[in-house]
């Protein structure tokens, strides 16, 4: 890797592949109606066993929080049932704007990487899902930690490490991905694809849709071979 390179990192699940639908159609089984207070539960519940020590890997916080959040609405989850995150991955699939936003990234001379809170078997299904493979996935099981921890960024970093004003981060999440690029003063990309209302002056650009985005980063990167 050299510090020529312009690079766009990305978020995954949310920004690149449509995490909420994906769960929803692997959740409504279980809870039927009920299945959007068991997601929102679930986020909740994701956020603490995330950032509970000693780590664990991306499957077991899946399934404890699918657990803690099907208690908390009063669904009956058999233990079995607990994995069904996981083992239904395969369920969970891009968002039919990303690949024309990647291919035209690339065709701009953007090099791509993945920033995820997942572990390794778990998107190399997702990467089946995908025409071209990335330059560079940085996952959690990668770097034993989850986002907004900086440690994916900063490991990324020191692998490609590219230049300052070389770099944007693009994420749907404000929480997991926006507010820590802010804080490493990083310019980034907000794909709110859910309209969450948070502030938008963390993020350099707010956009609502993948097809806007390479004239955001365009905007944010600058060109030192032109």
């Amino acid at each position: 890797m050299n510090d020529g390179e312009r690079w766009v990192t990305f978020d995954c699940f949310g920004t690149l592949v449509d995490w909420n639908g994906g769960f929803r159609g692997i959740l409504e089984p279980i809870a039927g109606d009920q299945v959007d207070a068991l997601i929102q539960a679930y986020h909740r519940l994701e956020r603490e066993h995330e950032a509970a020590a000693p780590h664990c890997s991306y499957r077991q916080v899946l399934a404890s929080s699918l657990a803690g959040a099907a208690a908390h609405c009063g669904i009956p989850l058999a233990a079995e049932d607990s994995s069904i995150i996981a083992d239904s991955w395969e369920q969970i699939r891009p968002f039919e704007d990303v690949e024309s936003a990647l291919d035209a990234l690339r065709g701009a001379g953007f090099r791509l990487g993945v920033l995820t809170n997942c572990d390794d078997d778990l998107f190399e299904t997702t990467y089946r899902h995908f025409v071209n493979r990335f330059d560079l996935v940085v996952t959690a099981e990668d770097v034993m930690d989850y986002k907004p921890s900086l440690s994916h960024f900063r490991r990324f970093q020191r692998t490609t490490g590219v230049a300052s004003g070389r770099w944007v981060h693009a994420a749907c999440s404000w929480f997991h991905d926006i507010v820590p690029a802010a804080k490493l003063g990083l310019p980034s990309v907000w794909l709110d694809r859910d309209r969450t209302g948070h502030d938008p002056s963390f993020a350099s650009v707010r956009i609502t849709g993948a097809s806007q985005l390479a004239d955001a980063v365009h905007g944010l990167v600058s060109d030192q071979s032109a």
